[in-house]
């Protein structure tokens, strides 16, 4: 199934099914949210593919001509988003970035942060930020979305629990990440609202793909209408989606529509080195913060400058036969104009 929340009917959307070729969708009947839905998934989801079916048949009275820019995020809000940093490539150069040393359990021992759930931006939604000396950044992520998690689940089972798979812009302010990090109590203001791909999809959607474990596509990453990064997501990726739901959930449970993400997604080169740029041959980067930290590297001093006012921002996942499985984020990114 796909699946996707329209900006109507209310803080949390009301849920559409999407054809397999984004072409229309089809507002569902079983359940008016997907926040209803994956409270009782187990009875609501074989009503969902019941209708998607007729979507897909053309049997189904009322669809329309499905618009990304109608959409909020697939959850509008959340009871929970947990960012983690599955691919260690990105994390060590990050930190280099910043001065910090890398230490040797980042290798064994997921990172993950909680971040506000409360506001997610549609995959259209302007990033909004009053002020560009931040430090904005965007981060390219694969996010899955749960159904109830008990706490302590082992990795083995938590990959059952695993109900949707989707894209994410988790904007990133790196020039105040630093303070925030000294003070030893973690990320807040470094992190403003996170965006997510018009649609969500079942994991059944990915074939071969989803191995239950990580999905195995290029993640694509523009900026300003050139291309910036191609990495595999399903390389590199040190801590698979169920070992971080499990870390999640090990001294508490989560609740229906929790979204767990993968971090930004990062790959070395063949040779062991940091990547290289798209226009040199290379699969890019997810963010602009590892394209500078290689560029201190390999060059000795920083060249690229963090995200500017009007700067556009997209983020999407093709198949193997060149189409978008999710839909685009695409961003402007604006200047925040506070009510008056």
């Amino acid at each position: 199934m796909k699946l996707a929340s329209l900006k109507r009917g209310g803080r949390d959307g009301r849920l559409v099914l999407v054809a397999r070729d984004l072409s229309r969708a089809v507002e569902a009947q079983a359940a008016a949210t997907l926040q209803a839905a994956l409270d009782d998934w187990q009875a609501v989801a074989p009503k969902l593919e019941r209708e998607q079916a007729a979507l897909e048949a053309g049997k189904v009275a009322g669809s329309f001509a499905f618009e990304p820019a109608d959409c909020a995020a697939p959850l509008p809000r959340a009871y929970q988003w947990a960012d983690g940093s599955a691919y260690v490539n990105h994390v060590e150069l990050v930190r280099k970035a910043r001065g910090a040393e890398m230490p040797e359990s980042f290798w064994s021992d997921p990172l993950i942060y909680q971040g506000g759930s409360d506001a997610f931006l549609g995959p259209r939604d302007p990033i909004a930020l009053a002020d560009t000396a931040w430090g904005i950044d965007f981060e390219a992520e694969v996010a899955v979305v749960t159904d109830d998690v008990p706490m302590g689940v082992s990795p083995e089972a938590a990959g059952g629990h695993i109900k949707l798979v989707m894209l994410c812009n988790d904007v990133s302010l790196r020039n105040l990440i630093p303070g925030e990090l000294a003070k030893g109590f973690g990320f807040f203001q470094a992190k403003p609202s996170s965006a997510f791909s018009p649609v969500a999809v079942t994991p059944e959607e990915l074939g071969a793909a989803w191995d239950g474990r990580r999905l195995s596509l290029p993640l694509l990453s523009s900026l300003n209408g050139a291309l910036f990064g191609r990495p595999e997501a399903g390389v590199d990726m040190t801590f698979d989606f169920p070992t971080l739901v499990a870390h999640a959930a090990r001294t508490r449970p989560l609740g229906a529509g929790a979204v767990i993400g993968s971090g930004t997604v990062s790959n070395r080169d063949p040779d062991g080195g940091p990547g290289r740029p798209v226009a040199e041959g290379g699969l890019g980067y997810s963010c602009i913060a590892e394209v500078r930290m290689v560029e201190k590297i390999l060059g000795g001093e920083i060249r690229t400058g963090f995200l500017a006012f009007g700067d556009r921002v997209a983020i999407e996942m093709k198949d193997a036969g060149g189409r978008s499985i999710f839909g685009s984020i695409e961003q402007v990114v604006a200047r925040y104009d506070p009510p008056a």
